[in-house]
């Protein structure tokens, strides 16, 4: 078995790893806050030193603002919204704070947000979107940059590079699992089907929508993904059959 003991294993490990951040006095989230000046404000490189007795969710702030040094305050407050919203239960403010920076500074963060950072934010919409399109948006990119990261993980063991396709003639001759068909590489359109539909319910989606649409076109720009290696096989393949029809 992969996992042994199965979905109640699997559930009590994710469980535990969703333990609630505790707050202390005064450490509020500031749903009050204007988020335009924060936009403006940067991080400092330093911060004042951790009290003795520093809650989880202080311990996770000064992680969080080391990491954005010289970024927004913005950018810092959106990770540590998704910091709490991660976790089993948050305080009330952090959802509706994650929903004001979105309505309200979203054009803005598009510009300024990593990669890592804008698939963090699209993920936490699965749960905590304000309505079905968003949180059903926020699942398919959440399931799409998951499975993705593990097997472009797995894929690094194999010596070839992100952006190095596979041979054409060395594939092995085994079975997929799950006894899925085979997928034909000059006319299967399994990556049209995956990626069409989302990018489509992504235009018409609000606030969510740019942000995966933000996503899509980084995606379809990185010469490092399973996406692009596929096309590169898929055009040489088709330019070797071509070849041997002439």
């Amino acid at each position: 078995m992969t996992y042994p003991g199965g979905s109640e294993a699997l559930t009590a490990l994710w469980q535990k790893r969703r333990a609630p951040m505790g707050l202390a006095a005064g450490e509020a989230l500031p749903l009050e806050f204007d988020l335009a000046a924060l936009a403006q404000q940067l991080v400092p490189a330093e911060l004042p030193p951790q009290p003795r007795r520093a809650s989880s969710h202080m311990r996770k702030f000064r992680l969080l603002a080391a990491e954005h040094a010289g970024r927004s305050e913005l950018e810092l407050l959106n990770a540590l919204c998704i910091a709490h919203l991660r976790r089993r239960s948050f305080p009330a403010e952090a959802p509706l704070l994650f929903h004001r920076i979105w309505e309200e500074q979203g054009e803005t963060l598009l510009t300024t947000l990593s990669t890592r950072w804008l698939i963090s934010s699209i993920i936490t919409f699965a749960d905590h979107g304000r309505t079905e399109p968003q949180r059903r948006l926020g699942q398919s990119l959440n399931v799409l940059f998951s499975v993705m990261k593990l097997y472009e993980y797995e894929r690094l063991h194999s010596g070839f590079e992100p952006d190095q396709p596979f041979r054409l003639n060395k594939r092995a001759k085994g079975p997929l699992p799950m006894e899925m068909p085979g997928f034909s590489l000059t006319h299967g359109e399994l990556d049209v089907n995956l990626l069409a539909p989302i990018w489509a319910e992504a235009l018409e989606v609000p606030v969510a929508g740019p942000l995966a649409c933000q996503l899509l076109e980084r995606l379809n720009a990185d010469s490092g993904t399973l996406f692009r290696r596929l096309a590169v096989m898929r055009d040489k393949l088709r330019a070797r059959k071509g070849g041997d029809a002439e």
